[in-house]
C-alpha cells in the first residue's frame, strides 16, 4: 500500500451477515485511527425523504453495524444527529425508515440540529479560504456548535442526485452543517460541499464515513430512484476518496465530478483514482473496471429547480429561493413528492422492494411501518 494513498474499504454483504460486514469494513478502513476514543462519537445519518423509500435514506442495518461496531471498539459515548429540510420531516423519517427500533435497542440518544434545547448555531470564521460559502452568507457562516471536538461518522447510502449527480459522504455535511436556508448554495452546490469538507477538517475530532450499497438508487435522486440491489458497504477516512470510489462505481470519472475534483486540488482528501487503494473484496483495479451505468435524469420537481438554479431564469434566483417566494416552491415540492409521486409511483417501488428482495424483508424484520397497528406516522399512499 502506497503511503500517500488514500484507503477505502469495499466489503461484499448479505442480509445474513451484514451486520458482521459492516464491523470488518470499518476494521479494514481503520476508524480507530481515525476517530479519538475519549470524544463523543455522532452518528449522523441521512434522511433525504421521510418516508420509507430504497436506496433514499440510513438503513436500519447501518445504523445497528455501525452502533455496534463503534460499542465493541471501545465508542460507547454516542449519539445521533439528524437535521430537517424545508421538505423531509426528521421525527416522522425516524419512524417510517425504521432508526426508532434501533436507537432504543441501543439506548441511542437522538438530537436534532433544528432544536436549540440541542445545540446552538454559532458563526464560524473558518481558517482556510472559503470557496463561496462566505460569499453566500456574508454576514456569517453559522454552523451548529455541537460539531466542535465531536467525532462524526456520516451514514450515507450510494445514488444519483440530481444536483450533485452523485451522493455519498460529501453531501451529508450540507444537512448537518448548514440550517434551513442552505437552498440558497444550490447553485454552487460543489464549491459549497468543499467548504463544508474543510471546516469539518478544522473543527471535528475525527470523521469517518460508512456507505450502505446494499440497495442503491439510480435516477432523479436522492428521492425518486430506481433501487438496485448492489450488496455492498463502502467505508474510510477520507470523505473525498470514499465519494471518489462512489462515483465511480456509479459511472462518472471522478476527475469530472467538481466537488471530488475540487476537493483532491486543494488538499482535503484523494480523489483520482490513482491515488486511491481500494482494499477488502474489491480492489482499485476491479473499482477502475466497474460501471453500474446508473443514471441521474429529472423529475417534474427538479426541472422546475433547474430553470431557476441552472437555466434561463437563473437572474431570479434570489427572487424565487431567498424571499418568502420559496414556500410555494417548497409547497410544490412537498405536495409533488408526498402526495401524487409516492402514491402513484413510489410505493409500488416500496412493495415490490420489501416483497421480492432480501434487503426488503430484512427491513420489515426491523418493523412494518405500514401495518395497521403499528403506533406510528402513517405514510401516504395506499393502504398497507
Amino acid at each position: 500500500m502506497g503511503q500517500d494513498k488514500a484507503i477505502v474499504a469495499a466489503v461484499r454483504t448479505t442480509p445474513e451477515t451484514v451486520i458482521e460486514d459492516y464491523a470488518r469494513v470499518m476494521e479494514l478502513a481503520g476508524f480507530k485511527q481515525a476517530l479519538d476514543p475519549t470524544k463523543q462519537t455522532i452518528l449522523k445519518n441521512n434522511i433525504s425523504w421521510h418516508l420509507l423509500y430504497p436506496s433514499a435514506n440510513t438503513t436500519p442495518w447501518q445504523v445497528e453495524g455501525v452502533t455496534k461496531a463503534l460499542r465493541s471498539g471501545g465508542y460507547d459515548d454516542l449519539v445521533v444527529v439528524e437535521n430537517r429540510t424545508v421538505v423531509t420531516k426528521a421525527k416522522k423519517g425516524e419512524h417510517l425508515n425504521n432508526f426508532t427500533p434501533v436507537h432504543e435497542k441501543f439506548g441511542l440518544p437522538v438530537k436534532y440540529n433544528f432544536n436549540p434545547h440541542d445545540m446552538r448555531w454559532v458563526t464560524y470564521e473558518p481558517k482556510g479560504e472559503m470557496l463561496v460559502l462566505d460569499k453566500i452568507f456574508p454576514k456569517g457562516i453559522r454552523i451548529p456548535d455541537y460539531f466542535f471536538d465531536r467525532n462524526v461518522v456520516h451514514l450515507p447510502t450510494i445514488k444519483t442526485h440530481i444536483y450533485t449527480d452523485y451522493t455519498c459522504a460529501l453531501k451529508n455535511a450540507f444537512g448537518a452543517l448548514l440550517d434551513k436556508t442552505r437552498h440558497y448554495c444550490h447553485s454552487r452546490i460543489h464549491e459549497t460541499l468543499v467548504d463544508l469538507l474543510r471546516i469539518q477538517q478544522e473543527i471535528q475530532a475525527g470523521t469517518f464515513a460508512v456507505a450502505d450499497g446494499t440497495t442503491c438508487g439510480s435516477g432523479p435522486g436522492p428521492r425518486t430512484m430506481t433501487p438496485v440491489v448492489k450488496n455492498l458497504l463502502l467505508a474510510s477516512s477520507d470523505q473525498t476518496a470514499i465519494d471518489a470510489v462512489a462515483a465511480k462505481l456509479i459511472g462518472f470519472d471522478t476527475m469530472d465530478v467538481p466537488c471530488i475534483r475540487l476537493a483532491h486540488e486543494h488538499g482535503l482528501g484523494k480523489g483520482h483514482m490513482d491515488e486511491i487503494e481500494v482494499i477488502g473484496d474489491m480492489d482499485t483495479a476491479e473499482v477502475k473496471r466497474t460501471n453500474w451505468d446508473f443514471v441521474v435524469g429529472d423529475n417534474a420537481a427538479s426541472k422546475i429547480g433547474d430553470l431557476f438554479w441552472f437555466g434561463p431564469f437563473k437572474p431570479l434566483a434570489k427572487l424565487m429561493f431567498q424571499t418568502p417566494m420559496v414556500n410555494a416552491f417548497i409547497m410544490g415540492s412537498f405536495i409533488y413528492h408526498d402526495y401524487v409521486w409516492y402514491p402513484l409511483e413510489g410505493r409500488r417501488v416500496v412493495d415490490d422492494w420489501l416483497q421480492n428482495t432480501e434487503w426488503g424483508q430484512l427491513f420489515l424484520d426491523y418493523g412494518n411501518p405500514f401495518a395497521p397497528d403499528k403506533t406510528r406516522i402513517k405514510a401516504p399512499g395506499r393502504a398497507g
